[in-house]
């Protein structure tokens, strides 16, 4: 699951409106209470599995100098970070690329704009802040190609970037993003793969805007997108790729790992790497509760029905999710490949505590490379020197499957 909620850390107040409907705490009674529970879970669990419909702008922007070139945002959570960065503005008709911090005040922070791709950013009020930075393939200034895979719900579009090798590289890497997101996302990855010789594939699954959508059209967490990782290592293999590793980024983490535990075509995964990814939704689920002011028990209340067949009424769903399968703490045993993770203690949107307890369980094969300050799918970011050279090393030490 990735950046749904508001740079910020607050997403819109559809949950803490539902809180005061009805005069529910007035009431006092028992029976309200649980009814009230019971909505919130209801709600909480429609909008786990709804692709959202549309990104917010949650960021005000407070100045534009043209001649210093800076743009002067809204302070919160992320738009502190140092590093580069995405800023989608004008309701997504406008981005810019934002870098360096030059100025802070206790509610703004001014950055340096490194390039305005598109939209005018002087006339523009409100925008929201993303790890992305790349808007498509050309950006990287590599060769690429568009692809399609043949999913089991229709062909999915893709990214090909072949390596700088002759003849074409047998080693792949398939980037698989997150939630709520595009292939965009993974852009920031292909020149560490394409530097150790590794062709890249970013690939689109079903219900994330650019794939078909399932015929329910809800996200199934990793249990239902699976299929479509599995078909691209098949696409690959029919290219010549004979070693492949996966790379999920948030929810796409969940997905390379049914990926690697369902896969008729595991055999061709050497290694997994997984970017703040999601090990145990549970977790997930009960942060967002308590990052919301809410009981756990709500949080409990969304598992339980996203993953009853009863609760399809509720959110949609064409089957249940399997959570008991998507818990990899649990599950660390089935894990027969090298995984590099990579998570910020201070990630704000996906607990990094299953990743520490699962390279607990699997220090055998579990590399766990904790960052700080970097937040959700931003460790790239935060410290691409960093984040470049453990993915180098840690590629360099893999067996050939």
């Amino acid at each position: 699951m990735h950046e749904p909620q508001p740079p910020n850390g607050r997403q819109p107040g559809v949950l803490r409106t539902i809180l005061g409907v009805g005069g529910i705490v007035a009431v006092g009674s028992a029976v309200a209470l649980v009814a009230a529970a019971g909505v919130l879970s209801a709600v909480m669990a429609k909008t786990i599995v709804t692709p959202p419909a549309r990104r917010e702008d949650d960021t005000r922007v407070v100045a534009v100098d043209r001649s210093g070139g800076t743009v002067t945002l809204q302070r919160h959570r992320d738009s502190v970070l140092p590093g580069e960065y995405s800023f989608f503005f004008s309701a997504g008709t406008g981005h810019v690329r934002v870098g360096e911090i030059t100025a802070r005040t206790t509610h703004t922070v001014t950055r340096r704009i490194l390039k305005l791709d598109y939209g005018d950013l002087a006339a523009a009020r409100r925008g929201r802040f993303s790890g992305w930075l790349y808007t498509g393939p050309a950006d990287l200034g590599f060769e690429w190609s568009d692809v399609t895979v043949p999913t089991p719900i229709g062909p999915a579009p893709a990214w090909l970037i072949p390596a700088d090798a002759a003849p074409p590289s047998t080693r792949w890497v398939i980037q698989v993003h997150g939630r709520a997101v595009r292939r965009e996302e993974a852009l920031r990855a292909v020149p560490v793969f394409r530097a150790a010789g590794y062709t890249s594939l970013l690939v689109s699954y079903r219900n994330d805007g650019d794939a078909p959508a399932s015929p329910d059209g809800r996200y199934g967490l990793g249990d239902t997108e699976w299929p479509d990782v599995a078909a691209a290592i098949d696409f690959a293999a029919a290219q010549g790729a004979r070693n492949i590793i996966l790379m999920g980024w948030s929810m796409g983490g969940a997905v390379a790992l049914q990926t690697l535990t369902r896969s008729p075509s595991a055999g061709l995964i050497a290694g997994i790497v997984l970017e703040s990814p999601v090990i145990d939704w549970a977790d997930v689920v009960a942060a967002q509760a308590v990052d919301r002011r809410l009981p756990r028990t709500i949080a409990r209340g969304a598992v339980l029905l996203m993953g009853s067949r009863w609760g399809a009424s509720f959110t949609g769903q064409a089957a249940p999710i399997d959570f008991g399968r998507l818990d990899f703490v649990a599950r660390a045993r089935d894990l027969h490949r090298p995984v590099l993770l990579l998570h910020s203690d201070d990630d704000g949107f996906v607990p990094a505590a299953g990743s520490r307890r699962l390279a607990g369980r699997r220090s055998d094969i579990v590399t766990f490379v904790a960052f700080s300050d970097a937040r959700h799918t931003k460790l790239w970011n935060f410290d691409p020197a960093r984040w470049n050279a453990e993915i180098t090393a840690w590629l360099a030490r893999l067996p050939e499957v």
